[in-house]
């Protein structure tokens, strides 16, 4: 069994509580990975103006990505891979999407444009993406530089069933998946969180079966496949659960954390 020396995780359902705050246990599980030589970063749906509040908290440096691997950085605001969605299935969701109802997201130049400012979720989003929405109702001029796009609705059905339109129509040239049951979100056929993870465990000079990963929902799939030691949260859904190796807490329950001291640390040989 290979050692785990790189540990990859999600952030919204998983790294951070329900308040979208990590919590004293999981920063303290983070910096004893760090002190036993085990690498660490963050993997996220969100912008990177949503990730630098972690990764000051954590003291990251190492490379993370934003927007599902779309972008790859450095706390000191250097790009390494940035991949947008091609103009065409930009346009082409966004038309297919029109008569939905759905709330419209647009994330370019590590900005947030929102068809609106009100809404169940639009606080949340501030909080996540540490920025306020510019509010607009023509999003043309954006689509050939977006770095995701996500329709927002509480209709689970109609958002599951835009999901298959977009996946039909478009599939095979973006990635599409639901970050949450209420968002449905589409970046570049690059930006998924399973080349993201290679890119990541490239720059840390580590093999896929040396790293473990920790996620919550089914855009962390394609990573969870590829590692080698795959953690899914106690929140997550089960056909999510099903495809991990092992089951952790739930992000309201310290999940991190826990994963960290009881699954992780024995794979590094060190005392839980």
């Amino acid at each position: 069994m290979t050692p785990i020396r790189l540990v990859v995780s999600d952030i919204d359902g998983t790294l951070v509580d329900k308040h979208k705050q990590l919590t004293p246990a999981t920063t303290d599980a983070v910096l004893r990975l760090e002190a036993a030589g085990v690498g660490f970063t963050v993997i996220s749906a969100r912008p990177m103006s949503g990730i630098m509040p972690i990764a000051e908290t954590l003291g990251l440096d190492a490379a993370m990505a934003a927007f599902n691997g779309g972008i790859v950085f450095r706390r000191d605001g250097t790009i390494t891979e940035h991949h947008v969605v091609d103009e065409a299935v930009a346009r082409g969701v966004m038309a297919i999407a029109a008569d939905s109802g759905a709330d419209i997201w647009v994330f370019a130049d590590d900005r947030w444009y929102a068809s609106t400012d009100v809404g169940a979720h639009v606080d949340s989003e501030r909080r996540a993406s540490n920025q306020d929405p510019v509010v607009t109702t023509d999003f043309a001029d954006l689509l050939d530089r977006a770095d995701k796009i996500t329709f927002v609705s509480d209709d689970a059905a109609m958002l599951a069933g835009l999901a298959e339109r977009c996946k039909a129509a478009h599939g095979e040239d973006a990635t599409i998946a639901q970050s949450q049951v209420y968002y449905l979100d589409v970046t570049a056929l690059a930006a998924n969180k399973g080349d993201g993870l290679v890119a990541l465990a490239r720059t840390f000079d580590q093999p896929l079966d040396a790293v473990a990963v920790l996620g919550d929902q089914y855009n962390d799939v394609p990573m969870l496949e590829r590692a080698g030691l795959a953690i899914a949260m106690g929140n997550a859904p089960d056909p999510v659960k099903a495809i991990a190796h092992d089951v952790t807490t739930g992000n309201d329950a310290d999940g991190v954390a826990h994963a960290i001291h009881t699954i992780i640390f024995p794979r590094l040989g060190a005392p839980a």
